[in-house]
């Protein structure tokens, strides 16, 4: 079974323009262990739990991790530009915000607020109560690739990537584990827009996501 989209799909037209030019193809999807993508994790990715602290400058970052049965997987944290992984840190640590807050049962936004502002964190508030409302979670793991980072003329940071969630699985309040078959609907392509506050954290504050990309399927 999918996992809920962030934000919701009348958002995608949006920015599916972008989207569709800023990712390439390749990539993985959601439910069941159907298949394999063909890639594996490389010395550039890393799990969540906890996330690591972006090497940016500003204020600490706080801890998140997320329970055993869960993670995260980011690939292409090094790109050799040292601002361009201070975003895509700061992208990971939103991302696991959000489902530190699943996976926990917890209402607390703080991580949240600390890592988007805006409508991004109006949209990542809302999928996190998606998930409380129904008591579900989620166990497995779920990849990010082809994440890209491009710096806009007003000074903000486009991150364009996949979501892969073939190995993901929804886990219901009764203990069931949906692991129905995965569909193109596994894999989602998302373009964040991406500012540095005050601080040196750099905040999303705009996301919308195409679930069914063809740009990350395999």
């Amino acid at each position: 079974m999918s996992r809920s989209t962030l934000p919701a799909a009348a958002a995608v037209v949006v920015g599916v323009g972008l989207l569709l030019t800023a990712c390439g193809g390749g990539g993985s999807g959601d439910s069941d262990k159907i298949k394999a993508t063909g890639t594996t994790a490389s010395a550039s990715q890393s799990t969540s739990g906890p996330s690591p602290t972006p090497t940016a400058t500003g204020v600490p970052r706080p801890t998140i991790t997320l329970p055993s049965g869960a993670q995260n997987v980011f690939e292409d944290q090094h790109t050799g530009d040292a601002k361009k992984d201070a975003v895509l840190a700061d992208n990971q640590s939103w991302v696991d915000s959000m489902d530190e807050a699943i996976l926990k049962g917890s209402s607390d936004t703080s991580h949240i607020s600390f890592y988007s502002t805006g409508t991004a964190f109006e949209s990542s508030v809302g999928y996190v109560k998606g998930y409380l409302g129904k008591k579900d979670t989620w166990v497995g793991t779920t990849r990010f690739f082809q994440r890209k980072v491009t710096f806009l003329k007003t000074g903000e940071a486009s991150v364009v990537y996949c979501g892969d969630e073939s190995k993901a699985f929804i886990k219901h309040s009764d203990g069931t584990i949906d692991k129905s078959p995965a569909t193109s609907n596994s894999y989602v392509l998302y373009n964040t827009r991406l500012a540095q506050n005050g601080q040196g954290v750099w905040q999303t504050e705009y996301v919308v996501s195409q679930r069914g990309a063809k740009e990350c399927q395999p």
